[in-house]
């Protein structure tokens, strides 16, 4: 009993410790509507409907994450409002979240004006579209898992001493070890697929090499710093893709 108490205060001190502010919370909110404002400003038409699916899409997701992580994981949220450079990040990510960032914005400005603004790609016939939002949904799958199966998911790669982090086999998790990024990907390549953007689709598949690159130096941390990562790669064989990587 002794034990289960002094368990439960230290959960209570930490969670205290990493309880998110109301003006990080403001901003989240600000900064998950600036992409959906963004993507209609820019392709000039408030009524695109491909654009307004992808906003419903994007909303959805992202505020049914933060809703998650608010009541049930907070110490998650506070992990994901990390600044780069904090919390004993490794120096070379530092480089690859820049990256991943600017090449991020960069796709979100290049779609509208490439699909709907200026039409320098030709049009996507229906079906293109149809399997773009069919990786949306595959998206939302296992980005939504990732956060609800892995209380550890730092948007920074470092080893949350602090927080015990421990390694996560089960859910997305037990089909491969980096289910998250596999999310992205299916959004990098969805997204412009059902906008109609083919300089999208380049940048998209440009962001996914880079994530790959990504996952290589975390797993190197990961299986040199974390105990039993190395025997989670022996389980889980599979870093992204199912039966090839």
């Amino acid at each position: 009993m002794g034990t289960c108490r002094g368990q439960e205060k230290g959960f209570r001190m930490v969670k205290t410790k990493n309880k998110v502010k109301a003006g990080q919370m403001i901003f989240a909110v600000l900064y998950i509507f600036l992409f959906p404002a963004l993507l209609l400003l820019l392709s000039g038409d408030w009524l695109w409907p491909e654009g307004w699916i992808w906003n419903i899409w994007f909303l959805s997701l992202c505020s049914s994450v933060i809703f998650y992580l608010y009541r049930k994981d907070p110490n998650l949220l506070a992990e994901r409002f990390k600044k780069p450079g904090t919390g004993n990040q490794k120096k070379w990510d530092r480089y690859f979240v820049v990256g991943l960032v600017a090449a991020f914005w960069a796709w979100m400005v290049l779609m509208p004006l490439d699909a709907k603004r200026y039409g320098w790609t030709w049009i996507f016939p229906f079906w293109v579209k149809a399997l773009g939002g069919f990786g949306l949904l595959a998206a939302s799958f296992f980005l939504y898992r990732a956060y609800t199966d892995n209380t550890f998911l730092s948007p920074l790669v470092r080893i949350q001493k602090e927080r015990k982090q421990k390694v996560v086999s089960t859910g997305v998790y037990g089909l491969v070890r980096h289910p998250m990024y596999l999310g992205a990907v299916w959004m990098f390549i969805g997204t412009p697929f059902l906008l109609g953007s083919f300089f999208g689709f380049l940048l998209g598949l440009g962001m996914s090499f880079l994530i790959a690159g990504r996952i290589l130096g975390e797993e190197k941390m990961l299986a040199h710093d974390l105990i039993g990562y190395s025997a989670y790669q022996k389980k889980v064989k599979y870093r992204l893709i199912p039966y090839l990587w």
